[in-house]
């Protein structure tokens, strides 16, 4: 999933340098779309490159005095960029929570630490949440327009909000009697 957002980003900004697209990654929040380093951000980098789907262009003088490497997509890049938007526009996916691996041990597991667990996941989802508002209200759908990414966070604010649901009940379910 990184090549096809580093590709996608250098569509939108040719010439950009890894520290652009790295930041653009991060000011976007793509790490709730998939889950990356500093590291792993310039090993995709670096592979692009070498694969030839990536190349470096005229080198601009930074203000910093430090030197750029500045990239472009190129031909051969386009066309994984299309392999790729098919790949992964085409997958579909079960929720995959990793707290569900936790709580299908939940009965062999202190009832107050499990309690802590589910606090942790519904401080988690309200943060979330938050994160998402915030973006949602910076960023208006101007009329006649379909801005994607805000309706991807859309509706990922509308699956944290059931999560968030579903953890208080659980939270409640725990707390109640026990018969």
């Amino acid at each position: 999933m990184i090549p096809l957002l580093i590709l996608g980003l250098l569509i939108q900004n040719p010439g950009a340098h890894g520290y652009e697209l790295l930041a653009l990654m991060e000011k976007r929040h793509y790490k709730y779309i998939v889950n990356f380093t500093k590291g792993s951000f310039y090993y995709n980098l670096q592979q692009l490159e070498e694969k030839g789907w990536i190349e470096q262009i005229q080198q601009k003088p930074s203000t910093s005095g430090h030197e750029t490497r500045n990239f472009k997509i190129t031909k051969s890049g386009m066309a994984e960029f299309e392999k790729l938007m098919v790949k992964y526009g085409t997958k579909s996916e079960y929720v995959n929570l990793q707290f569900y691996g936790a709580l299908l041990f939940a009965d062999e597991y202190d009832r107050d630490k499990l309690l802590e667990l589910v606090q942790s996941q519904i401080d988690q989802t309200k943060a979330r949440i938050a994160l998402l508002d915030e973006y949602l209200l910076s960023t208006p759908e101007p009329p006649g327009t379909i801005n994607y990414f805000r309706r991807m966070n859309e509706n990922s604010r509308s699956h944290h909000l059931v999560n968030l649901e579903w953890f208080e009940q659980l939270k409640a379910d725990i707390e109640g009697p026990i018969e």
